[in-house]
């Protein structure tokens, strides 16, 4: 089965997870991760970015959303297998994500940057 997310590609997911992540990490995994973050983005904000990024969301909105789950799902494909990384690089890597999806999180969760995302 091939990698499946609305909001992020597979392609970031791998940039941010880095050339430790183990080779049992599949795609199966990488889409059931990518539809539980992209869930937790949508009830999170009580807004359903999901429907709102395939009506056509600009660029600027989509690249936020993107950076949010592909560092949620980087971080479950890191804690996967630790095995490829160094303790301490895996760990950094893991706070690193952690930190630019709740950045990103407290940006959208602002009902009027939803706004201007919605008008964007």
């Amino acid at each position: 089965m091939a990698y499946t997310g609305i909001m992020t590609t597979e392609a970031e997911i791998d940039q941010k997870t880095g050339a430790g992540v183990s080779a049992s990490w599949t795609d199966v995994m990488k889409t059931a991760a990518t539809l539980q973050a992209e869930s937790t983005v949508n009830v999170t904000c009580r807004f359903n970015f999901s429907d709102a990024v395939t009506a056509g969301l600009n660029a600027d909105v989509k690249g936020i959303l993107s950076d949010i789950v592909s560092s949620l799902v980087a971080i479950e494909g890191i804690a996967y297998d630790f095995s490829g990384y160094n303790r301490i690089a895996a760990e950094d890597k893991i706070n690193v994500l952690r930190d630019a999806a709740l950045r990103g999180l407290s940006i959208i969760r602002d009902k009027k940057n939803q706004k201007f995302m919605e008008e964007a």
